[in-house]
This record gives structure tokens, sequence and C-alpha cells, in this order.
């Protein structure tokens, strides 16, 4: 059985023609010296400019050039794609241009003895002084509000799946989805008003509390819908054996969904990581030593870097240990998400065929 073709398909599309494959690379090219011609006649001086014009060029060039060979259907599934690529680029783009930032400028200073030293008596106009301080108070404030926050949420998660019914459950959804858009500085404030009700100074741990609050609605969301990946046969099947309910969730649930679990965990720790004002509010930063959370004032990696690129701005030395404080956080975090990864592909349940 044949099917008729539209006259404006064109001649070329009832022989079969088609485009080959590098023609659009040899589109995107010509974008793009076309957009760079186009932004240095107009006087553009922003390259952000020239890459939109030569995205817009591409979008309308893989349109003219598909529709007069392979006829407009096609011709609209290859604009469709176009644009996913053009997204995928505008979304990497800044990403790309943020981590080389970060890195050009913070390997300047970046080395042993600024990982192992502390700011001490070195001023912050001064070259000199470390990370160390923050890197150690940052370690424990996160790590101390994942042990708090993580239980808590995977719980709540498990609950929220297996148990969770009426009205209860639902006031318990609701109140998560508020909590996560919850902005961190009133979390901060929160923790606060407790510090100045109970008169206590600014510790570590206050922090970690604040950041605990941030992480426990990202952690319940992620597990939430781990959980709910879990096909109901395995549940089935284990209570059909007599296995006890909470026993069915620790050895069949858990496991099958771990992977999905420790990945949402290190997001929820990527998310809070990075925050400065509740450290700002509760901790004050030190530029000494201190590694009791419990006690006295306490660095931390964000409020650091805040606190250097207040001090400099925008050059010498202060501006400088801002910058491979930055880079230090990325790598952190970065290796958080292996470690994670490596966690989750170890942990996940072995399949066979």
């Amino acid at each position: 059985m044949s099917t008729a073709l539209s006259p404006r398909d064109g001649a070329s599309v009832r022989r079969g023609a088609g485009l080959p494959k590098w023609s659009l690379w040899a589109v995107a090219a010509g974008s793009v010296v076309l957009a760079v011609g186009i932004g240095l006649v107009a006087g553009l001086a922003s390259h952000v400019q020239w890459g939109l014009i030569a995205a817009l060029l591409f979008i309308l060039g893989t349109y003219t050039v598909a529709a007069r060979v392979e006829g407009r259907r096609q011709a609209k599934d290859r604009v469709a794609t176009a644009l996913v690529w053009v997204a995928f680029l505008l979304a990497v783009v800044p990403l790309v241009s943020l981590v080389w930032t970060t890195v050009s400028r913070g390997v300047k200073v970046l080395d042993g003895y600024f990982l192992s030293h502390s700011m001490g008596l070195v001023a912050d106009s001064e070259p000199g002084g470390g990370i160390y301080h923050a890197i150690l108070g940052s370690l424990e404030q996160v790590g101390l509000a994942t042990a708090i926050g993580a239980p808590i949420g995977v719980l709540t998660a498990i609950y929220l799946v297996e148990y969770g019914r009426g009205r209860l459950a639902l006031a318990v959804t609701f109140f998560v989805d508020v909590m996560t858009g919850i902005p961190s500085i009133v979390a901060g404030l929160f923790i606060l008003s407790l510090m100045l009700i109970l008169d206590l100074q600014p510790f570590g741990f206050a922090g970690s509390l604040a950041l605990a609050i941030l992480m426990m609605p990202v952690v319940v969301r992620s597990t939430e819908e781990m959980l709910k990946l879990v096909p109901n046969e395995l549940r089935e099947a284990s209570l059909a054996l007599g296995i006890p309910k909470w026993r069915t969730i620790l050895k069949v649930v858990l496991p099958t969904s771990l992977g999905g679990i420790t990945t949402g965990v290190m997001l929820a720790v990527a998310r809070i990581a990075g925050e400065t004002a509740p450290v700002l509010l509760l901790v004050f930063g030190n530029p000494f030593i201190n590694a009791n959370p419990f006690e006295g004032a306490q660095a931390s990696l964000p409020l650091y870097i805040y606190q250097q690129y207040a001090q400099s701005a925008g050059a010498g030395a202060a501006y400088d240990r801002a910058w491979a404080a930055s880079l230090t956080l990325i790598a952190f975090v970065m290796i958080l998400n292996l470690v994670a990864r490596g966690i989750a592909r170890w942990k996940a349940p072995k399949t066979g065929r």
C-alpha cells in the first residue's frame, strides 16, 4: 500500500532524498560565522548576543535546508531536534564558563600551604593564610546537619509512602512542600531566636541545626520518589511469605531504592554546603582553628568566601583567596557526588539474566 504525498512535499521527497549527516554541522558552522559577522558589523560587544544570534540562525537554517530537501514534515522534526540541542548548549555554556572562571582564578594560591593553614594573625589585606579552619568548620557543620537531617528525612518519606494515610499524611506532605521553599535566612532566624531565648553565644552546632532544617525537605522529597519506584510486587511477595512489614521495608524496599536515596541525600548535602546566611547569623566566623562545634564561633567555606570577597574590593590577596576557596568548595561537592555514586553502585541490588 502506498502513501500519497502532498504537492508541497516536493519532488525530491518523492525520490527519497535526505540530508547527509554532515549537513547540520555545516549549517551550524555557517550560523556561527554569520553571527560573528553580524556582531562585528553591528558593534555587538557581548559574545552572549553573538551566541543567541547563531542559535536563531541555526534553527532557521535547519528548517530552510530540510524543507527544500526533505519536505516540511521532516523539517519540523529537524527543527525540534535543533531546539533541543540549542537548549542543551544554553544550559551547558554558563556551567562551563563558571567552572573555567573558578579554576583559572582559583589555582593562583591553591596549594598545600593554603589548604593546611588558617588565617590566624594574617590580615585580610595581606598575602598568605589559608582555609584549613574553614574546611574543618564546614565538614563538622555539614556532617552534623546530615546526621540530623538525613535520618529524619528518610524516615518521614518511609512513613508517607508505606504508612501515611488520612489527614496526618496530608498535613506532613503540605509542610514538607512549604519547607522546600523556605529561604535559608528564615531557618537561620528561627535558630537565632532560640539562641536568644536560651542566651547562647554563636557556635558551630547552631549552624548545623539551621542547615538540617534546609536539608530535610529535600531528602524527604527525593526519598519519597525513589520509594514509589519500587514495584509493589516485591512488597507483596515478601508479605506473602509471612515477613513483617517493617522487615520488608528494611530488607526489600530500602535496598532496592538505596541508590536513589543516596543520590538524594548527596544532593541535599550539596544544597546546604554552600549556604552562607545561616552560618553568618549563627556561627559568625573565626580566623583561628576551632575544632569544637559546640563551643565558640567557627568558620566555614561559604562564609570565608563571602568575607574574603567583601574585603577584597575585587582585587588583592583576599580576592585570590576567595576564588581558591570557591574552587575548593566545588571540588568538595564533586567528591561527595562521586562517593555517592560509588556507594549507590556498590549497594545496588544485583541483577541477573
